[in-house]
């Protein structure tokens, strides 16, 4: 069974029953202490402090009920399954309601009790389990950890800092990765939902023919392969926040249904035509600025409007070039440290190349380029040698022309899909749809090879 502390205490005035779950839990590894009534039980409670107690309802000097009050108060953590005859399920109930874990109803088996204590443990440890990673992820969102010092960093800050703290929906505008969804974490870890779901959804990612079903749920049955229930991103992040990346690329056959179900604020899951309530904060993204697309016909304007609260415009990084020397400090940092290795800085070369380039790619491309860097270094330094082929160019360029450095085919292969996919993406002005198309992929495999060399 799984087992969540080390000592459990039984309070039970059946001295059989209180024996043979005494003798089964010991087995099991817990130290157990036991009680024939309340008041001794809590007098035990008081010098141990029990990670688990299991008390009968009705006892003796003081009920169960009253040993359940006493017990939360000195430790609310301390788990309580109450034992229960038939005739007092419904005080069951209410011992539940005021903190109880479960309750178990007599006659039972030892092996029921062995079940029911070990789910009530997988479930006290997964939510023990969240609690730690609720924490991490507030720690690793905090506020503090995007990096910016320049002017145009500074005032996205400031806005960070007032829409937190509001339900208003926030529209984050900028290229591609200049840290979006970065800024859309950090609004919902510093809002007063930070212990809520936050749940992410890349809209460019999605066939058009799944976005529906994905985004709302589906009940058994409602299309071909609808085995079971499942409910959507919208339940999922109820009581919380909604990331919408990439909003720009929803088809305009759904962008009506999305913005009926953010004014009414009630989803209808897939086969089903019952309204579910749900209470989400939105923040979306897009690459490009959506009046383009606005104007062009591509979005909806009066969705536009109700995503749009407050707009915050990422700067690209060529725009804050005064930034690059304090993130790439804090990326050869954390590479370093990863991988075990001494590298402290970098040569005054590496850091010219750094500055001369144009940064496509904005900041995941510096954090893809200094972990490269890391990987190749061989000294204390990173030199411009370690540095990718496309930022030794920019050496390069101030030189006498050489002879050209010999690639291996996959990284040839590899250069040659970047120039086109960039090259795709300029020419349609951003529209990863349009820009797929003219590529001859799918929006799907643009998406991933975009991911996979760091462009996405």
């Amino acid at each position: 069974m799984t087992i969540c502390g080390r000592r459990l205490l039984i309070a039970e005035d059946e001295p059989i029953l209180r024996i043979t779950m005494a003798e089964a839990l010991e087995k099991e590894g817990w130290v157990v202490d036991v009680a024939e009534d309340g008041v001794k039980a809590v007098r035990l409670f008081e010098q141990h402090l029990h990670d688990v107690v299991l008390t009968d309802l009705l006892m003796p000097r003081m009920d169960g009920m009253e040993v359940l009050r006493r017990v939360k108060a000195l430790q609310p953590e301390t788990t309580v399954v109450i034992i229960t005859a038939h005739g007092t399920v419904e005080s069951a109930v209410e011992a539940m309601r005021q903190g109880a874990a479960d309750f178990i109803a007599k006659p039972f088996s030892i092996v029921q009790l062995l079940l029911r204590l070990s789910n009530v443990c997988s479930f006290k440890m997964l939510r023990e389990q969240n609690i730690r990673l609720q924490e991490q992820l507030e720690e690793r969102f905090a506020f503090g950890k995007i990096l910016g010092k320049s002017k145009k960093m500074q005032e996205v800050f400031e806005l960070i800092r007032v829409v937190a703290d509001s339900d208003a929906s926030v529209l984050v505008q900028g290229e591609s990765g200049t840290g979006k969804e970065l800024v859309a974490s950090a609004i919902h870890f510093n809002s007063p939902r930070r212990t809520k779901p936050y749940v992410k959804v890349s809209c460019a990612s999605l066939p058009e023919s799944l976005i529906e079903s994905e985004l709302f749920g589906y009940e058994k049955g409602a299309f071909t392969g609808a085995t079971e229930r499942r409910i959507g991103r919208f339940e999922a992040a109820s009581g919380g926040t909604l990331f919408l990346d990439e909003i720009g690329e929803l088809p305009a056959s759904f962008q009506v249904k999305l913005l009926r179900v953010l004014q009414e604020r009630q989803i209808e899951r897939l086969g089903s035509n019952r309204s579910i309530p749900v209470d989400v904060r939105i923040v979306s993204a897009s690459l490009r600025p959506l009046e383009e697309d606005i104007a062009s016909g591509r979005f909806r304007e009066d969705l536009y409007f109700r995503i749009n609260t407050v707009t915050i415009n990422l700067p690209p990084l060529r725009e804050r070039r005064e930034d690059i020397p304090l993130l790439a400090q804090r990326f050869l940092e954390e590479f370093s440290r990863e991988r075990g290795k001494e590298v402290v800085g970098f040569t005054d070369t590496a850091m010219e190349a750094f500055d001369a380039y144009p940064w496509p790619g904005n900041v995941r491309e510096l954090r893809n380029a200094v972990e490269r860097a890391v990987l190749f270094c061989r000294s204390s330094h990173v030199g411009v040698e370690d540095l990718p082929a496309a930022l030794q160019g920019q050496q390069a360029a101030a030189k006498p022309p050489a002879a050209r450095p010999v690639r291996t085919l996959r990284e040839a292969v590899e250069q040659a899909e970047i120039e086109a996919m960039q090259a795709a993406l300029a020419a349609t002005n951003g529209r990863r749809s349009e820009a797929a198309e003219l590529l001859g992929v799918s929006r799907k495999t643009l998406w991933e090879k975009l991911k996979l060399y760091g462009l996405g």
